[in-house]
């Protein structure tokens, strides 16, 4: 790498670690812990890519970048932050950032993003957007886990273009709350957002009446999965002619929509049109790190509200990031609210929370080291399965569980093995029996972070 690039941290230690980084890449790096020093250097034309934190003890990062854009045209600028909600990422977008990482970081994938920077850096940048009219100052939609920061950024993205959108996960993940968020943050914004079912498409005015109804805005199937092929087929003539003023069309759906397609439950010329961007939203389960973030965001909603103000005991909590949430973040939002009006104290106990989650087991890993440790995988993975299923009672399970148990076991697998390998996909590939190509499709389709070396930040 060539230039120099400007790093504004008040972290020492990710100071010198980035300042170490860089210079051994070839660059020259000024760094500060002050955004009024990183301002004035940016005014004196120093710097060919600029690093910074967001909360700053003189002031906020994100703040900065219109300033930065003012001052210097098309100085790329990445924006670094502990503040892990989808907020962070959107107004990252919304403020021209580069690029937008949550921390902690990956350093070889930020030394990267700062080569592409100066790779670019004579770029010119578009013309600011307007202003964002008034808009919500926070969404339920938060977490820290590198599933969800993965999506935050997609999200941040694709919310500007015009390509359609399909929203998949289990219900109670958020995937209407996904597609708001990304019409409100969108051009198309103060134009209306219409959530339509199959029913609303039934006869054959319905498209018609569709389209009337959102004038170019976004339009939103809901669960496109559980469609008959007569109404599928009139969305794809929708979308092929959709009039005069365009929407945006985006479609939610549970399960593996793939597989459904190539099941014949879902037309494949729909499933294409549909899938420009395709967004996973992973269930709660699978991002147990983020439940004491949810539950502090619930908690804080309700005392906002006018409610007590409580808080989990430990116990509690422990209970909470065993459970297996098979109504996702929906159940754990409705159970926050009644325990925070039936709660006899301000900490929440343990017995509270198993009172209003009922006699469910609660979650266990599916190689359970208190098992005998002679086990055979396939022993450990029915009864994590037996599990499963007892927790629903009398009510069968999300339909796509066929695919989500290979996921969920194709996952750790690849992670595992790429750590095994060092990162190298060819041992990899060889390691796991299976074709390159494969591997680097499941690589995407999972959204693995590969790395060669050590993750230091």
């Amino acid at each position: 790498m060539d230039g120099t690039v400007l790093v504004a941290d008040d972290d020492r230690t990710i100071r010198t670690v980035l300042t170490q980084a860089l210079t051994r890449a070839g660059c020259k790096v000024h760094a500060t812990s002050s955004l009024t020093t990183l301002m004035r250097w940016v005014g004196e034309g120093k710097g060919d890519v600029v690093i910074s934190d967001v909360v700053m003890p003189d002031g906020n990062g994100l703040e900065m970048l219109p300033k930065i854009g003012e001052d210097r045209p098309g100085l790329p600028v990445i924006v670094i932050s502990a503040q892990n909600t989808i907020m962070t990422a959107i107004q990252a977008a919304e403020a021209k950032a580069f690029d937008y990482l949550p921390k902690p970081f990956d350093l070889p994938d930020l030394m990267k993003r700062t080569a592409k920077a100066l790779d670019q850096r004579a770029r010119t940048p578009a013309e600011a957007r307007a202003e964002p009219d008034e808009r919500p100052d926070e969404l339920p939609l938060v977490g820290r886990t590198p599933a969800m920061q993965a999506l935050y950024r997609l999200v941040a993205r694709v919310m500007n273009t015009d390509l359609p959108v399909l929203i998949t996960g289990e219900s109670g993940t958020g995937k209407s709350l996904i597609a708001k968020a990304i019409h409100d943050f969108s051009d198309r914004r103060s134009l209306p957002f219409v959530t339509v079912t199959g029913a609303d498409l039934a006869d054959l005015e319905g498209p018609s009446r569709v389209l009337a109804r959102v004038k170019g805005g976004t339009l939103l199937v809901d669960e496109i999965g559980d469609i008959d092929d007569e109404v599928q087929g009139r969305i794809v003539r929708m979308m092929d002619a959709p009039g005069e003023y365009s929407p945006r069309f985006m479609a939610t759906g549970k399960g593996d929509l793939a597989a459904a397609m190539e099941g014949g439950q879902l037309r494949q010329d729909l499933y294409y049109r549909l899938s420009g961007a395709a967004l996973h939203l992973p269930s709660l389960r699978e991002r147990v790190d983020d439940i004491p973030l949810l539950v502090e965001h619930f908690l804080g909603r309700a005392e906002r509200e006018e409610a007590p103000r409580r808080w989990l005991s430990d116990d509690a909590m422990e209970l909470a990031r065993g459970y297996t949430w098979p109504g996702n973040v929906r159940q754990l939002e409705n159970a926050v609210r009644r325990l925070v009006l039936t709660s006899g104290t301000d900490e929440i106990t343990r017995t509270e929370l198993e009172t209003v989650l009922g006699h469910h087991p609660e979650a266990e890993p599916a190689l359970n080291p208190s098992a005998d440790s002679n086990e055979k995988l396939s022993a450990s993975v029915a009864r994590h399965l037996r599990r499963y299923f007892d927790l629903h009672g009398n009510i069968l399970p999300p339909a796509g569980l066929y695919a989500r148990i290979l996921r969920e076991i194709e996952l750790p697998l690849i992670e595992i093995a790429l750590e095994a390998t060092g990162g190298n996909q060819a041992k990899c590939a060889d390691l796991l029996g299976i074709n390159r190509n494969t591997l680097r499709k499941k690589i995407t389709d999972l959204d693995i972070q590969v790395t060669r070396r050590r993750k230091l930040m």
